[in-house]
């Protein structure tokens, strides 16, 4: 198949097989539900009754006190005790194969190209690292909320763009698919493409 390239007027010939793909939705949950799952810092702690700092005596007589039975001041029903459920840290990283995610990436593409929001340009830079710039060649191409593919990180492009809440500036490298599902349209460099293909060979 073949993408139109907005600025140059010609068209990029890709393999229908990254770029046609069949949407498989159920495939692209998983994956996207693993990624954010894998982001997860899971290093909340607490203390067990056997971890909090004292309570090695009785604090009292069985009986004869008017209180209740009491084994240690660090019971969770104390005030200061042990939580009963303490939370411990986990990792909540979920099992995801290579070829799972390929496929998920190639859904989320061809998804893409058929609601019409991949916008494929010969190239995209600034001159001086400027968010004007920037607005100014996203406006000429209709763009707002979008995330823009380049081959390789340019410093210029990322001190223009780090600084709007709706554009987010990626590496070809470091495509993932929670970015390509956040943002109304992608905007990809020939290059960028190009080098998407080579990742999903």
């Amino acid at each position: 198949m073949k993408l139109k390239v907005a600025n140059g007027g010609a068209e990029l010939a890709v393999s229908d097989e990254n770029f046609g793909h069949a949407y498989n939705q159920s495939l692209v949950f998983q994956v996207v539900n693993a990624y954010l799952a894998a982001g997860r810092s899971g290093t909340k702690a607490q203390k067990t009754r056997a971890e909090v700092r004292g309570g090695g005596r009785k604090p009292h007589a069985q009986k004869g006190t008017g209180s209740a039975r009491a084994g240690s001041i660090r019971s969770p029903i104390w005030v200061g005790g042990g939580r009963a459920f303490a939370a411990q840290p986990r990792d909540f990283a979920q099992k995801v194969n290579r070829k799972m995610y390929r496929g998920a990436i190639r859904s989320m593409l061809s998804e893409l190209v058929r609601q019409d929001r991949l916008v494929v340009t010969a190239s995209f830079a600034v001159d001086a690292p400027r968010t004007k710039l920037l607005l100014a060649q996203l406006k000429s191409l209709a763009l707002d909320d979008v995330l823009i593919i380049v081959e390789a990180a340019d410093e210029k492009l990322t001190l223009a763009a780090r600084n709007l809440p709706h554009v987010e500036l990626l590496a070809a490298s470091a495509i993932n698919p929670v970015s390509l599902a956040r943002h109304d349209k992608v905007l990809a460099t020939v290059g960028a493409v190009k080098l998407l293909e080579e990742r999903l060979q």
